[in-house]
């Protein structure tokens, strides 16, 4: 049955893409009725099928989201049943080719992804109709539409796949259509030069698993995941597949340092396209890293852990330093995605190591913390991207140093958005923290190990796993003050006006609502991904819901303990508790004043804090990590220039991978193809000599 709700979840995300063709070719679809059921074209007709003017625009709004809600609740159904001990489920699908036939399975892994791709797509199922409103005078909402259905479906499928041959089909699905995604607003040419660059990489990547599934196919006895698993691989072959698996599921989840395509396309896309991009398309990477590292090859390697271990703890780290960097909303929760995925991988890394040496329980352990903190940026990077959105809808400014003042305009976006950022940053009591909390945990049973090396290496990836925590906090401090505290900087700000599309509150409110339930009451959702880990691993985690739903406790009672009721509580007493010294209890008459001004005369928007002010202090701290550009103008108001009038200070933080990495790649790419490009002379002689050399040369091979 959870097959069937599963394999019903993508066929709702492939209606969807047909229904928004089907609006784009109105008059197509009219002859159609009319020659194949004969059907009268009455206005009736028209008015039930949404053919008249008056409901077309709404219905090229309405239908294909309604129908990518009914996926996402299909999707959460199949997850739910998953994890409440559902069995496994498998069948053949009669297309493919002859003797490679479409092999599905759903299993409690896969079940699990469903669930975190059903939640966030619900959610932008209920704030896409509103959004994309703007957009019907401009772009054409069917190849939104219609490429976002086929986006949602791909990614479905790859969850079911369970060989090697339609695990590729769906996959270059989710990355072709998210390509045309990417390239919506095409007219930019920063549209145009991200899609390509996503596009790029994204087959690089796709090449490098079709390699990595080609060394076990080699080995194993058919295409199907069944055949794999059962296969043996020297440890070269299998550190050849790893290393392959690493690259392309590593790319297309934005590791570091093959990470440079998402701060380029998740700006570009539509906002709700950049939310299912970053908080469903990079957890699909992350299962299918998962899925090929724990479940594919036949063992693992305590090597292998490191260096994914360190992988991690770069990308956590780097990818908030650029983020606090950055001034551009979307760009930097872009490259917030980054750090996010970089904390994953890390606990990743920690689970190859303490399985590859023999301590199943601690790698139970940093696995739950993987599988939990995906879930977890799944909904509160949703809850930012979709924020980004409603505020880029509202006020048509993306740059942080033109926001301000936006709780009084939008108070309701503000609240909702600050449940994200308290996520994000991994405060108590909401998710964020949970899986982060757990994943320091497993990284405190490094005293388990044998190895003095892991002992020590494991302490210092947890390290940089503390200072991303602080460095996080700040990066979301700077976001909230800086574009919802204060005074406006630009006139669309000034003049911002809340929501009043229900539907995008509600888009909101959802993932905002689970940032919550989930932080506070955590423990059905690790019960469930203990069946997971158990099913995936064979490892029991016994301990961390030993003390009952109000406690968990990882490692045992008497070691570490956590309790996000009480936490909750013990804030809503400190809250009661002020709130009744401050306005209730008055020992000293209170009274209200202008704050100070310097003597200036009244603050304005000048005088605050601005987005790259903010982060200058970690600016100068870490300068080395920075390709940093600044410029620094003075104009002066006498012919000597001792009186300064207006000072005007720009800096550039950019990529330092993009600098001293990828632009020699490309550089020396298209000089080799210019050096190649000289063998087209343009002369029939010159081709047929080729050809005639060609001949010989593969004669002799023969021979």
């Amino acid at each position: 049955m959870t097959l069937f709700f599963a394999l019903l979840s993508v066929l709702m995300a492939l209606l969807s893409a047909v229904s928004s063709w089907a609006y784009s070719r109105r008059a197509l679809v009219e002859y159609l009725l009319n020659r194949i059921f004969a059907f009268d074209s009455s206005r009736l007709v028209k008015v039930a099928l949404f053919l008249e003017p008056d409901y077309y625009a709404r219905a090229m709004r309405i239908v294909p989201f309604c129908l990518l809600g009914v996926s996402g609740a299909l999707a959460v159904l199949t997850g739910l049943l998953q994890l409440l001990g559902a069995d496994s489920a498998a069948m053949i699908l009669p297309f493919g080719l002859p003797g490679l036939s479409w092999h599905v399975r759903l299993d409690a892994l896969s079940g699990f992804f469903f669930l975190v791709l059903g939640m966030p797509l619900i959610a932008v199922s209920l704030f896409g109709p509103g959004y994309v409103r703007e957009f019907e005078h401009k772009k054409s909402l069917a190849v939104l539409g219609f490429f976002t259905g086929l986006f949602v479906a791909g990614m479905e499928m790859v969850l079911l796949a369970d060989d090697t041959f339609f695990f590729m089909i769906a996959w270059e699905l989710m990355s072709v259509a998210s390509y045309f995604l990417v390239a919506f607003q095409h007219e930019q040419p920063e549209s145009r030069r991200a899609s390509f660059l996503y596009l790029l990489m994204a087959e690089i990547g796709a090449l490098c698993i079709i390699l990595g599934f080609g060394v076990l196919v080699t080995f194993a006895e058919g295409f199907s995941f069944g055949h794999i698993r059962g296969v043996a691989l020297t440890p070269l072959w299998a550190s050849v597949a790893f290393a392959l698996g690493l690259a392309g599921f590593g790319m297309k989840a934005g590791l570091m340092p093959l990470h440079a395509w998402l701060p380029e396309a998740h700006p570009a896309a539509p906002s709700h396209i950049s939310a299912l991009m970053s908080g469903v398309m990079l957890k699909i990477a992350v299962y299918g890293f998962i899925r090929y590292s724990f479940d594919l090859l036949p063992q693992v390697y305590w090597q292998w852990g490191v260096i994914v271990m360190a992988l991690g703890a770069v990308s956590a780290v780097l990818g908030i330093l650029y983020a606090l960097q950055q001034q551009q909303l979307k760009r930097l929760l872009a490259y917030s995605s980054v750090e996010n995925i970089g904390i994953i991988f890390l606990s990743i890394g920690l689970a190859l190591v303490f399985f590859s040496t023999g301590q199943s329980q601690s790698g139970a352990l940093a696995l739950l913390a993987a599988l939990l903190h995906s879930f977890n940026h799944a909904q509160f990077k949703t809850l930012l991207f979709l924020g980004a959105g409603a505020i880029l809808h509202q006020t048509h400014e993306t740059s942080l140093e033109k926001m301000g003042g936006l709780i009084r305009r939008m108070p309701k976006t503000a609240a909702l958005f600050l449940a994200g950022t308290l996520s994000i940053a991994s405060l108590p009591p909401l998710n964020g923290f949970v899986s982060e909390w757990l994943t320091f945990q497993a990284a405190l049973q490094a005293n388990q190990l044998q190895s003095g090396v892991l002992r020590s290496f494991v302490p210092t990836a947890a390290a940089m796993l503390a200072l991303t925590g602080a460095l996080s906090a700040a990066c979301f401090v700077k976001v909230y003050g800086i574009a919802f505290l204060g005074l406006p900087r630009s006139p669309h700000i000034a003049h911002a006006r809340e929501l009043t599309d229900r539907g995008m509150l509600a888009g909101l409110a959802l993932p905002a609502a689970l940032c919550i339930v989930v932080g506070i009451f955590p423990v059905p959702l690790i019960d469930g991904l203990r069946r997971v880990i158990e099913n995936l691993t064979g490892a029991v985690l016994a301990n961390i819901t030993a003390a009952g739903w109000l406690w968990l406790t990882p490692a045992g009672a008497e070691t570490a303990s956590y309790s996000p009721g009480l936490v909750l509580a013990a804030f809503l007493a400190a809250g009661a508790l002020g709130y009744v010294l401050l306005y209730r209890i008055r020992a000293v008459e209170s009274r209200r004043a202008e704050p100070w001004d310097c003597g200036y005369g009244g603050l304005n928007a000048g005088m605050q804090y601005t987005s790259g002010a903010f982060s200058m202090p970690i600016r100068r701290i870490f300068d080395p990590v920075y390709d940093l550009r600044e410029t620094l103008n003075q104009e002066t108001g006498d012919s000597a220039g001792w009186r300064v009038t207006a000072i005007r200070y720009q800096f550039q933080a950019d990529d330092k991978f993009v600098r001293f990495l990828y632009t020699p790649i490309g550089r020396s790419v298209t000089q080799s193809a210019y050096r190649l490009g000289r063998i087209q002379t343009g002369s029939i002689r010159t081709y047929l000599a080729y050809s005639f050399a060609t001949l010989l040369f593969l004669l002799w091979v023969v021979s």
